[in-house]
């Protein structure tokens, strides 16, 4: 079993950084793969970011392609989101999760934890 907990959420202006954070423990030995998902009031979850578990690889949306940075410290089992540039339609609860597999997924359905979320507000 894997725990996620994301942090660094909170209210914040349009045009402004934010870095969102999940740290993971228990079964942190194997190699997972790992995404940020958000979901807004009325709308599916939407997948934001992934990368490899070796951070040699990644994806984005293209809602935030060139906005968005997400990397990992696997020394440290956290995968952070680095938001820039902030849009009021960025608001969400976003999602860190873990995929037991290597490659870089953009499917929440192959992903097996979640954390519990932090809400993100990009007031105008």
């Amino acid at each position: 079993q894997v725990q996620l907990v994301e942090s660094g959420g909170g209210l914040v202006q349009a045009g402004d950084s934010l870095r969102l954070s999940c740290a993971a423990s228990g079964r942190t030995s194997s190699r997972y793969a790992m995404g940020w998902f958000r979901q807004a009031p009325g709308k599916e979850r939407e997948f934001v970011a992934a990368i490899r578990w070796s951070g040699g690889s990644t994806s984005y949306a293209d809602s935030v392609k060139g906005r968005f940075t997400i990397s990992r410290d696997n020394a440290k089992r956290t995968v952070y989101l680095q938001m820039n540039n902030v849009k009021p339609e960025d608001t969400a609860v976003y999602y860190c999760a873990a995929s037991c597999t290597t490659a870089v997924i953009t499917v929440p359905s192959v992903y097996d934890y979640w954390g519990q979320g932090t809400q993100v507000t990009v007031s105008s």
